[in-house]
């Protein structure tokens, strides 16, 4: 059985986490500072809304705060349900409506670990060159079908760049949830091989963004992508899904992907 860590540890972890002082978190959630540090020490159990209250001036994600209202002694708040149950099917069609709706263009959505859980059908052909086939079965990490020697990685012609992208956002993640599959997917990352950074030229977009140029048999595909998240998720799964759209950088990768995806 696994032990339940008391809920003044959660509170001083993420206070810690979020480099915030017992000052400034009982300012943000309007208490004393004498108060939050009983309720740390243990020396003092909060309320459920104490807890809830508290997790949302630390920027908890929400299956992190069912743990705490555990720790706590309560029943977690927010439910988790897989994507086909028919309650979230509302939320299923509005995925299915964006993927859908994007193309030509390619547009996928991931899960908190950068699992594929759907994609529309400009994916596909992208995915041709992929000379491992075990990163295109399920379930499908995207980071490691991004950057794995075997997978993406060789036809990505700006590899250093797009690969040091990708792995800071990993570790904002990692920062933010503390998730330790993240972690270890991080390290795995990690060792993969990358040629050094190259002084070829890039486009410059001024700071906002960074392409991805992926080598194909119509030319180099130069694509920008945008990440969507629901706004005010109630479901830990819905919390932790994000969209991934990809939009032609050029006229040249708008006329190909029109012409892949037609064929």
């Amino acid at each position: 059985m696994t032990s339940i860590r008391p809920i003044g540890d959660h509170l001083r972890m993420w206070r810690q986490r979020r480099r915030m002082s017992q000052l400034d978190l009982a300012l943000e959630a309007e208490i004393s500072q004498k108060h939050l540090s009983f309720l740390e020490s243990g020396r003092s159990a909060p309320s459920r809304d104490m807890v809830l209250r508290l997790a949302e001036r630390l920027s908890v994600p929400l299956r992190e705060r069912n743990l705490m209202l555990l720790s706590a002694g309560y029943a977690p708040s927010y439910p988790e349900r897989s994507l086909d149950d028919p309650a979230l099917k509302p939320a299923r069609e509005v995925v299915e409506l964006i993927l859908k709706g994007h193309e030509p263009y390619p547009a996928i959505a991931i899960d908190r670990h950068w699992r594929l859980a759907a994609s529309n059908a400009a994916v596909a052909p992208l995915l041709a060159g992929v000379s491992e086939p075990t990163l295109l079965q399920p379930p499908v990490n995207v980071l490691r079908l991004s950057l794995h020697p075997g997978g993406l990685a060789p036809q990505i012609e700006n590899l250093p760049e797009w690969r040091e992208h990708l792995l800071h956002r990993l570790r904002d993640q990692i920062a933010i949830t503390g998730d330790p599959v993240l972690i270890r997917l991080l390290n795995e990352l990690s060792t993969y091989p990358a040629p050094p950074a190259g002084e070829e030229s890039k486009p410059d977009y001024a700071g906002l963004a960074v392409p991805l140029r992926l080598a194909s048999p119509t030319g180099t595909l130069s694509l920008l992508s945008c990440t969507t998240v629901f706004g005010t998720p109630i479901d830990v799964t819905l919390s932790e899904l994000a969209l991934e759209t990809f939009f032609p950088a050029d006229a040249a990768t708008a006329e190909a992907l029109r012409r892949v995806t037609s064929a």
